[in-house]
């Protein structure tokens, strides 16, 4: 066993050594786009702590700035009421601190992965307004307290508008109404007036989205509620959204004069049960063999639509990189991501900017290009 381990021990060093020579030796996404946007990537315990070194090669090299990929996430953080649980966070707020990057907390207010306890009493009914209220308050002024100055910019409220723009029928809508947007900037406000807030929501290439979360800020603006930005999840099929939809909607929001940033980036290449397209954890369908049509690799044909369709994309960001501060690639490569078990448990997907040995697909090259032939 001992001679065993320091094999696997010596064929790590091996790879790591080679791979610190390739990074070397191609040039960085984050020194390619300096002068357009930040570009960056969700992260997860294991890469923060070391336990994954060889993703944290890719992260150093490619990347200036990181989102919490989970860890930050109410049922993670705080999951028995009044006891927070800091011990991935405070990790990755380390990390980011001690690679001088830029560093996105996520997220504050969310209705998905947040803990049960959060939105009933003893008796499993659902709290008053002002008790969830009380309990939003102390979270955020408590997360966001613990991280002032550290952390750069925190989603403070995600997936609160639905495709038709009307208002998400969470907890927290059904409770306190439209206000507990508001009450939750103020709050991230308060407790660091320093830190960026932004919106994040999923497929805002739809019209009615877009209009809602164009309304939704300009009145929360209106009332003095400070909103710097505003995050387009990039969870990208196919089909959907068109690029041209996708451009509406960042000139759209780059018009109300806030941040336009692009979070959690991935593009799926397997087949997509809801041809709307979106990230709604929620959903799951059963496996179906037709549904994982690609389970020993993608064949060259089909890596080079995805390629295309990618880079078609990272040119319409380089396009209006006046508008945009950040591009966040969520997952480093294609063994990490979110996308291999949602939302069919089981599938192999091939969605992020490196393959599952860690090498960089063409569209790295390909970015690195497009951003050399893009004006300041």
């Amino acid at each position: 066993m001992y001679i065993i381990s320091k094999i696997r021990l010596f064929v790590v060093l091996i790879v790591l050594s080679f791979m610190s020579i390739q990074c070397k030796s191609q040039q960085s996404l984050k020194e390619s786009l300096k002068d357009k946007f930040l570009i960056g990537v969700a992260v997860n315990d294991n890469q923060v702590t070391g336990k994954d070194s060889l993703s944290d090669l890719l992260i150093l090299h490619h990347f200036n700035t990181i989102t919490a990929e989970n860890c930050m996430k109410s049922e993670v953080i705080q999951p028995q009421e009044g006891k927070f649980d800091f011990t991935q966070s405070d990790r990755f707020v380390e990390f980011g601190q001690k690679h001088k990057m830029f560093i996105i907390g996520h997220t504050l207010i969310w209705h998905s992965q947040a803990p049960a306890w959060f939105f009933v009493d003893q008796n499993g009914k659902d709290v008053s307004r002002e008790v969830l209220i009380e309990r939003m308050r102390k979270h955020i002024t408590t997360v966001v307290g613990r991280y002032k100055g550290r952390v750069n910019g925190w989603d403070v409220v995600n997936e609160a508008i639905e495709d038709d723009g009307s208002w998400r029928q969470s907890k927290f809508y059904r409770i306190i109404g439209e206000d507990y947007v508001k009450l939750a900037f103020q709050f991230a406000h308060e407790a660091d007036p320093k830190a960026e807030l932004y919106y994040n929501d999923y497929s805002m290439a739809h019209p009615g989205r877009r209009d809602a979360v164009v309304e939704m800020i300009k009145k929360l603006r209106e009332q003095g509620i400070k909103v710097d930005g505003i995050g387009m999840q990039g969870h990208l099929t196919m089909s959907f959204p068109t690029v041209e939809s996708e451009e509406k909607s960042i000139i759209a929001f780059g018009n109300l004069g806030v941040k336009v940033m692009i979070t959690e980036m991935d593009l799926t290449v397997i087949p997509f049960p809801n041809q709307n397209g979106g990230a709604d954890v929620s959903m799951s369908y059963e496996y179906k063999k037709e549904m994982n049509p690609y389970p020993d690799g993608l064949p060259d044909s089909v890596a080079t639509v995805w390629n295309n369709r990618m880079a078609d994309f990272f040119r319409l960001f380089l396009k209006h990189h006046d508008k945009i501060s950040r591009v966040t690639i969520w997952g480093v490569s294609d063994a990490q991501t979110w996308r291999n078990n949602w939302p069919i448990p089981g599938r192999k997907d091939y969605p992020l900017l490196f393959d599952r040995n860690l090498k960089p697909k063409p569209i790295v090259e390909t970015i690195i290009k497009e951003a050399k032939a893009t004006k300041k």
